[in-house]
């Protein structure tokens, strides 16, 4: 159920429980007062709510007058009006002069260390220790436990089989070690024991022979577990020894690597607080991980199992001096977007204020237990990742609103930094734009497929019918909008300043094809790329030990071109009358069957990121960014009459009953099908039915609305 006791301050309406959590909770500590807060609260939404909402009209003007413009041009299409015409309109600006980013110090995780990245949903304490916990990872139980090696053991096999699988792990391993820190005349399948040597590394091979490291500099130190730490490519791999080398040849027990580098800690698409309740909670599980104190307790296989925030690793480096390093990854938190608003506080209309503010304040309040008992040399940055910004102005206000975030709460000046989401087509042709209003704040863009292309086919909804959702990636926009992401990036300044970061590897269960593909993301110059789980991370990051990204970002500032022209071209389908009935009617089932697996975990159970199974059974990692994208796409080929009305609800229903079936082990599940009446079922409709008129093509306010009604209910 919603809250429904509220506080009155100074004219607004305050959640008292929100109040009280803040109050009990947050402030302890600070040495700032509960009403001061709310009041410095109050400010900035008074200061800010007419920009942002002229922002939001903004939005919607220029919508209507690309409709429009497609309305009056049909069958009549002429690229280079198009562009003359956004740039009439304020859509497409000049591009500024060049100029470098300046963001001070930042951690070494963002700007000097390459790795792989992980997002994950604030409001699952037990996902959320996991993720962050993932700094370090076993490569032997990456790959022995996944298909990253076929036919995986289990209990079913015979210990021969699994004792085979072991050794090949082994073997995988200890090629992976030769490869990136190599030793002299030797491989890692022989080494017996290591040998005690002041500031050299030097292994006993099982010949009886000594090897040390070609690259004696890759030698970092020793732990008291008898691992041995080494660095390739500024990330740290263990190598533990193992005393009993009775069951696989290599003196090897495990190989430890650096996995997760970052963390987003998301408020945003992956995380589902619909009522107070449940946004307090995700604040909640923020504190406890701000504060290291974030606890989970969960069953499994029958036991019961507290999970806590690693500790940091201590060793001996290779003078024999103590040192440390970090046992977790370093945290970005990701906002909501300026278009939502929340009832946690009312002003003195009733109306919910803009949740980005509120977002803004609550997670700066909690960073204050980091950086006010951080030591001096310790990084006392916030890192802030921005979703859903539209164009230069949204990031100078995203800018504003952080500079008066750290007034109100007596931050430094520059102390919240940003990230800049280029997922938004009036960013993507405006990057260049959007980075110089956060010249001295970015450390993050990136890219992402299904949120840019739900907001593609969006601005386009009226040109004309798009290409079936998975070529939409074959057409020439696509490619250009990757690489211009890069260009842009490091014509700014990213190199060793700011992460440059691509999309999520989906399929959590198809390592051996993330390993096969993933690398492709280095060789396009990307400091950090998004993996769907911490077993994933720590496959992921062998890529990042065979290319050094920043070598390669080097290589690419010798040449870097930017291409806003080819970004702007529509992804038309292609003699649509010839699209056979067969494939439309296969188009839009496989639609209706990743709208539908996702939807109706997020109604009925409040799960914001799920493992979805598609058609062919294998899961997909899902948030919200997968459901625009389908849910306009479907709703596209409906208003150009692709398909029509009774063969979507056909699709619907149809894709009900498979749905049913591939939960149907889930003991919370609520079935859809025979009834198709339940809230899951009709938010799935609305979202196609009413796709086409939702600003920008966002989900929230369709799935906020039934959710709120199963809370109610």
């Amino acid at each position: 159920m919603q809250s429904s006791s509220f506080k009155l301050i100074n004219n607004y309406n305050v959640d008292d429980s929100f109040y009280k959590f803040i109050e009990t909770e947050v402030v302890d500590g600070l040495g700032i007062e509960t009403e001061d807060f709310f009041n410095s609260l109050f400010s900035i939404q008074d200061k800010l709510k007419q920009e942002n909402d002229e922002l939001l009209n903004v939005r919607i003007d220029m919508q209507d007058k690309i409709d429009q413009w497609h309305i009056e041009n049909k069958d009549k299409y002429v690229f280079e009006e198009y562009k003359q015409f956004l740039e009439k309109i304020g859509y497409l600006l000049p591009e500024p002069e060049d100029f470098s980013i300046d963001v001070g110090k930042v951690a070494d995780e963002i700007s000097k260390i390459a790795g792989p990245q992980l997002v994950v949903p604030v409001s699952n304490e037990r996902f959320l220790l996991n993720a962050v916990n993932a700094r370090w990872g076993s490569l032997f139980d990456a790959f022995y436990g996944t298909n990253a090696i076929p036919n995986r053991g289990g209990l079913a096999k015979s210990f021969a089989h699994n004792l085979r699988r072991v050794n090949k792990t082994a073997e995988i391993a200890c090629d992976f070690l030769d490869e990136v820190v190599p030793l002299k005349g030797a491989s890692y399948r022989q080494i017996n024991c290591l040998e005690k040597h002041p500031n050299q590394l030097i292994f006993k091979l099982n010949n009886g022979q000594y090897a040390s490291l070609i690259d004696n500099e890759k030698y970092v130190g020793t732990n008291d577990n008898g691992g041995v730490l080494l660095k390739n490519n500024n990330l740290h791999i263990e190598v533990i020894l193992d005393q009993d080398i009775s069951y696989h040849p290599s003196g090897i027990f495990d190989v430890i690597l650096e996995s997760a580098i970052t963390t987003i800690v998301d408020f945003e698409d992956s995380a589902s607080t619909v009522s107070n309740d449940e946004k307090i909670q995700a604040y909640r599980n923020y504190l406890g991980l701000i504060r290291g104190n974030l606890e989970s307790t969960f069953i499994k296989n029958g036991e019961t199992l507290t999970r806590q925030l690693n500790e940091d690793i201590a060793f001996k480096d290779s003078q024999s001096k103590k040192a440390s390093l970090s046992g977790i990854t370093a945290i970005l938190v990701r906002h909501v977007g300026i278009h939502m608003t929340s009832n946690l506080v009312q002003d003195v209309n009733g109306e919910e204020i803009y949740e980005g503010v509120i977002d803004a304040m609550v997670t700066a309040l909690i960073a204050l237990h980091k950086i006010k008992h951080s030591r001096t040399n310790d990084d006392s940055n916030m890192y802030v990742v921005k979703p859903k910004l539209h164009g230069p102005k949204e990031v100078a206000f995203t800018v504003k609103l952080f500079s008066l975030v750290e007034k109100e709460l007596g931050l430094e000046d520059r102390t919240i930094k940003i990230g800049i989401m280029d997922e938004e087509r009036r960013t993507s042709v405006n990057l260049k734009a959007c980075i110089k209003e956060a010249k001295d704040r970015v450390i993050f863009i990136n890219t992402g497929f299904l949120d840019r292309t739900g907001d593609e086919i969006h601005t386009s909804m009226l040109a004309g019918p798009m290409r079936c959702k998975e070529l939409i990636k074959e057409e020439e926009w696509y490619p250009a909008y990757e690489k211009n992401n890069v260009s842009i990036g490091l014509q700014c300044g990213f190199y060793q300043k700011a992460q440059i970061g691509k999309g999520m590897w989906a399929q959590p269960d198809q390592m051996r094809e993330m390993l096969d593909t993933k690398l492709m993301h280095l060789e396009a110059g990307a400091s950090c790329a998004w993996v769907p789980s911490p077993t994933a991370a720590t496959l992921h990051a062998t890529h990042y030990h065979c290319i050094d990204v920043y070598s390669r970002q080097q290589q690419m500032m010798r040449d870097l071109k930017s291409d806003r022209d080819t970004i702007l071209h529509v992804p038309f389908l292609k003699n649509p009358d010839e699209l056979s009935a067969d494939k439309v009617v296969t188009e839009i089932e496989n639609n209706a069957h990743s709208i539908l697996g996702y939807v109706v975990r997020w109604i009925d159970q409040g799960i914001g990121c799920s493992k979805v199974q598609n058609l062919e059974h294998i899961g997909l990692m899902e948030d919200r960014a997968t459901l625009r994208i389908s849910s306009q796409h479907m709703a596209n080929w409906l208003h150009h009459k692709v398909c029509t009305p009774e063969q979507v609800m056909k699709a619907f229903e149809k894709m009900a009953v498979v749905v049913d079936e591939q939960n149907r082990n889930d003991p919370n599940y609520i079935n859809m099908a025979p009834g198709y009446d339940g809230y899951a079922y009709l938010a799935s409709l609305a979202l196609v039915f009413e796709g086409k008129d939702q600003p920008n093509g966002y989900t929230i306010g369709i799935l906020k609305k039934f959710r709120e009604k199963v809370l109610n209910s």
